[in-house]
């Protein structure tokens, strides 16, 4: 089943699950009933702010945060969720480096639970360049049951890709 593409390396017993689901018409009230509200980041600012927050509860070393955005631009279903980036410019005769977040824009009516899921993985590439054992540990220090929702946020974009609209929370 291609529509199970953000789930293929998941053991077959979970995948048929989802496949039940699916045929039960119970994806989406299963998403809504473990994530009934939105988060409240609607704007770049807030965004910011909130990714701002985390980085300095948990990462108080890693060099400031210059930009967070949300970005029309990524391509969710082909490419990523969100983008981090160390942007080196020149001033004057200093090479200064700037840390930027994207996150996709289709990102703004998704429960809390989900957009966190996204900032502290883009957060730990900030110290963990690559998908290793180190990273991953970051990411369940930074949210504990990091691994469940990024479970569930999998199985939003299957919701999306076999139903072909958003699931809005708002």
């Amino acid at each position: 089943m291609d529509s199970l593409k953000y789930l293929k390396h998941y053991p077959q017993t979970v995948k048929q699950q989802v496949i039940e689901l699916i045929k039960q018409d119970k994806l989406a009230k299963h998403l809504l009933n473990k994530y009934p509200t939105p988060h409240f980041k609607k704007t770049d600012k807030a965004l910011f702010s909130y990714i701002n927050e985390l980085k300095n509860t948990h990462m108080k070393k890693v060099a400031p945060l210059s930009k967070a955005i949300y970005d029309g631009k990524i391509n969710v279903i082909h490419n990523a969720l969100g983008a981090h980036y160390l942007i080196s410019r020149v001033q004057g005769n200093k090479l200064k480096a700037k840390n930027e977040i994207r996150i996709a824009s289709m990102f703004k009516s998704i429960p809390q639970d989900f957009l966190e899921m996204i900032v502290v993985h883009e957060l730990a590439h900030f110290k963990e360049k690559e998908h290793n054992k180190a990273f991953y540990k970051l990411c369940e220090h930074m949210q504990p049951n990091y691994h469940q929702v990024e479970f569930d946020l999998r199985l939003y974009l299957t919701y999306i890709d076999i139903s072909g609209k958003l699931k809005n929370w708002c």
